[in-house]
């Protein structure tokens, strides 16, 4: 069997330490012609949700088209931008070498699933050199649905695997439950805003402090037992 690993990136792999938002503001007021006074809530989510959400808390209806046109803004704004992304932002500790190690393994192939338009999910993992061992047109994102269950269940339909030949690796409750509806296993790491209980009481199969101890996120990414343990 051909393991894939599927990562989340924000605050999984990648932390852009303010710039994806600053991209996201000004790609919102591209579209819209107002300035991005609030954002709603991010963590989890696709950027259509983002996007549509955040035009409410400014009195904006939007439609497929707007955020056609924002997704276009905000891949340009994340090309633009690449070399200030690549100064203040950062790969999380762990996580190039979880990826490399992983890479190393026989069967196991690695994607995303995320709630980053394709253009800004390329940008943020070429920036920081993650990208070699992802194949990136296996994975699914922002533009292809709104909700993260179905970001996975596309993922799978795109390499050709079943629940059980995967495993989703994040941060935030919403992996988890997208795991959870699709029958697919989880590892979450607390490398976000929510806290390691946080993770377990949303249902993870694992969960981690980070990503530091390469050793064991492989471990627990490829052990049968913990394969076996889903599929039961």
């Amino acid at each position: 069997m051909v393991l894939l690993v599927l990562w989340d990136i924000d605050h999984t792999l990648v932390d852009t330490r303010g710039v994806g938002r600053a991209i996201f503001a000004e790609a919102f007021h591209r579209v819209t012609g107002q300035e991005m006074e609030r954002q709603a809530a991010v963590a989890g989510r696709t950027d259509q949700v983002i996007f549509r959400e955040t035009a409410k808390l400014h009195g904006i209806v939007t439609g497929r088209d707007d955020f056609t046109a924002f997704a276009q803004a905000l891949g340009e704004g994340h090309i633009r931008r690449a070399a200030e992304l690549r100064e203040r932002g950062h790969a999380l500790t762990g996580a190039a070498s979880a990826l490399d190690t992983l890479a190393g393994q026989r069967d196991v192939d690695q994607s995303v699933v995320t709630g980053n338009i394709r253009a800004a999910a390329e940008i943020k993992v070429s920036t920081f050199g993650l990208d070699q061992h992802l194949s990136l047109d296996r994975g699914a994102y922002g533009e292809d649905a709104e909700d993260r269950a179905e970001l996975v269940v596309t993922a799978l339909r795109r390499a050709g695997r079943t629940p059980v030949e995967a495993v989703i690796v994040g941060d935030t409750p919403a992996d988890v439950r997208a795991g959870i509806d699709t029958g697919v296993r989880v590892l979450a790491v607390a490398t976000g805003r929510s806290s390691e209980d946080d993770l377990r009481t949303a249902g993870a199969d694992d969960v981690l402090p980070d990503l530091t101890d390469t050793r064991n996120v492989v471990r627990l990414l490829t052990d049968s037992d913990h394969q076996r343990a889903r599929q039961d």
